[in-house]
């Protein structure tokens, strides 16, 4: 491993040569802070969405098939939706919606996701170019962290043991992925809990601080690693007024209309972008000519 670590805003794979465990490493810099930015989240949705967003990003990484990743948290709590989406160049977008009285010294790393989202399901939607339709699974939610329920989500899926490391704050999303690969317990059978124990000293300050080498390095030291060239990660969200215009097209004439006369302007916000769209009389005239 003599390569040196990558800048924030990278995932990098790495393979256990002697032992069929793979592993990857995600840290996100600037594209988790554009992300962020200007949206005002309560600390504990900002946390989970960060750490949703690392999580995200290392199972778009290791896709078999390249595609459109999205996953949507939906509980009855003081955080009431969490969704990041993901495509094949690893552009990242994403966004949190909170009911009011959330508690915003929860503490995720002490088990407080139940308190958090309360019941609630997780939602995975996949979009290949072979697909003729999406494919849609959803779990209900089970564990006492967001890295909990992705063990629990992937162990069904996969078939495989699968373990997870995340942590966010305002500035950096991080997280660190291990999975046995099958045949793995017949070239080691103390290979795959070794590997997650040691795994497991991690902290979040070194999560958040360390690049991949080192912080590989530090876990693993008698451990024979291979360490795969970085792919880099974006946040891609641009205005896309062409997608406005469609939808108000849709909803008629007579409704933009309406709300003009009542208004004297439409303004349209999108969530997941947390961009504005404003149309005076004379775009909207022009919406229908």
């Amino acid at each position: 491993m003599s390569a040196t670590d990558p800048q924030p805003n990278r995932v990098r794979s790495f393979l256990f040569e002697q032992l069929d465990i793979r592993g990857a490493w995600v840290q996100l810099g600037s594209a988790w802070r554009e992300m962020s930015a200007g949206r005002n989240y309560p600390p504990p949705a900002l946390e989970l969405l960060g750490q949703l967003a690392g999580v995200t990003t290392l199972i778009a990484a290791n896709l078999k098939q390249a595609g459109r990743l999205t996953f949507q948290l939906r509980g009855e709590g003081g955080i009431s939706l969490l969704v990041m989406d993901c495509d094949e160049q690893l552009r990242l977008r994403g966004m949190a919606r909170t009911r009011q009285g959330i508690n915003e010294a929860s503490d995720l790393a002490a088990g407080k996701l139940p308190a958090l989202l309360g019941e609630g399901a997780l939602t995975l939607t996949l979009d290949t170019a072979d697909m003729r339709q999406p494919y849609q699974s959803h779990v209900p939610l089970q564990g006492d962290t967001l890295a909990a329920v992705f063990e629990h989500y992937l162990a069904q899926s996969e078939q495989l043991p699968t373990r997870l490391w995340l942590a966010a704050n305002g500035d950096t999303a991080a997280g660190l992925f291990l999975q046995a690969l099958p045949g793995a317990s017949l070239r080691d059978a103390d290979g795959w809990n070794r590997v997650q124990m040691l795994a497991s000293t991690v902290r979040a300050d070194e999560l958040l601080g360390l690049g991949a080498i080192k912080l590989i390095e530090r876990l693993f030291p008698e451990e024979d690693v291979r360490v795969y060239d970085p792919r880099p990660v974006s946040y891609y969200c641009p205005y896309d007024p062409a997608k406005i215009y469609s939808m108000l097209r849709g909803v008629g004439r007579a409704e933009c209309e309406s709300i003009l006369a009542e208004h004297g302007e439409i303004r349209v916000h999108d969530d997941i972008c947390n961009h504005e769209y404003v149309l005076d009389a004379a775009a909207v005239a022009a919406l229908f000519a």
